[in-house]
């Protein structure tokens, strides 16, 4: 446990730049989006009334009032979001590959701690999740703090709050990173771990056998994910209504469990037996 949680530590370290960085972008740019969005709705206000003499009771009937919801679908918003998973996937692949980068590959210092080689694996994972469950409340907080931002920029006469139970329910984009219920939670960072563990194993195919082991980890893990998804397949495509709704959610949460533990297995054999120092 001691040398995981160094490993933990150290893998955190490694990309705290790259962390900080993500957050800093993000708390900027969302922020520029609550200020660019409260100020384009008020100028359209003021031009209907002002302007073209639009009663403002009709105004906030067909235009509606400003709330966190045109804040979230604008592009300072959303940019931020995309940018921050698409460092996070990148990174998923770079925290195994930068071992094995330059003259004296670090790869061979840690697989040569008097410690079970899976440990290195385990703090790679821990590292993805702490990101990403980091990076999520960092969201949920700024939520939050935008929100009264907005509260100070716009009237309330003007403008309808919502909670984030409702922001969740309204933006398609906000529903993955906030599922509105412990179910739907379960299924979707279920499924991008599921994915995030078969990753893996096809990276340590790849480093176990080179190119050929590219494709023996990737047909490895279309077979691993077609099994995990049986029951959608069977039900949704073949026609199979042989499970009610619930059942099916059982089956896939069991089918995930085995799938990530046959997953962990392989990466074991693969780092005990087949890469080497």
């Amino acid at each position: 446990m001691k040398n995981y949680l160094k490993l933990v530590n150290f893998e955190f370290n490694r990309c705290i730049k790259l962390y900080v960085s993500l957050i800093g972008l993000t708390i900027v740019s969302q922020l520029i989006a609550v200020f660019i969005e409260s100020k384009n709705y008020i100028n359209q206000l003021n031009e209907a009334v002002y302007q073209n003499k639009i009663p403002k009771t009709q105004f906030l009937s067909e235009t509606g009032e400003m709330s966190m919801f045109w804040v979230v679908n604008n592009i300072w918003f959303l940019l931020p979001i995309l940018i921050s998973v698409t460092a996070v996937l990148f990174y998923s692949f770079y925290i195994w590959y930068v071992e094995w980068m330059g003259k004296n590959t670090f790869i061979y210092r840690l697989l040569m701690l008097p410690t079970s080689r899976m440990t290195i694996f385990w703090s790679k994972i821990t590292t993805i999740a702490l990101m990403i469950f980091g990076l999520v409340s960092i969201q949920l907080i700024l939520l939050i703090v935008e929100s009264q931002l907005l509260k100070l920029l716009v009237a309330s006469d003007i403008r309808l709050d919502l909670s984030l139970q409702q922001l969740s329910e309204l933006s398609y984009y906000l529903s993955l990173f906030m599922p509105q219920s412990f179910l739907s939670f379960i299924i979707y960072y279920g499924t991008g771990f599921i994915l995030l563990f078969l990753t893996y194993t096809t990276i340590l195919f790849e480093r176990s056998f080179r190119l050929k082991g590219i494709m023996m980890g990737i047909g490895f893990s279309i077979v691993l994910f077609l099994v995990f998804l049986s029951p959608v397949i069977a039900n949704d495509i073949v026609g199979l209504n042989w499970l009610y709704p619930n059942e099916i959610i059982i089956t896939e949460i069991i089918l995930g469990v085995l799938v990530i533990a046959i997953s962990s297995w392989m990466s074991h054999y693969l780092l005990n037996k087949k890469v080497t120092v």
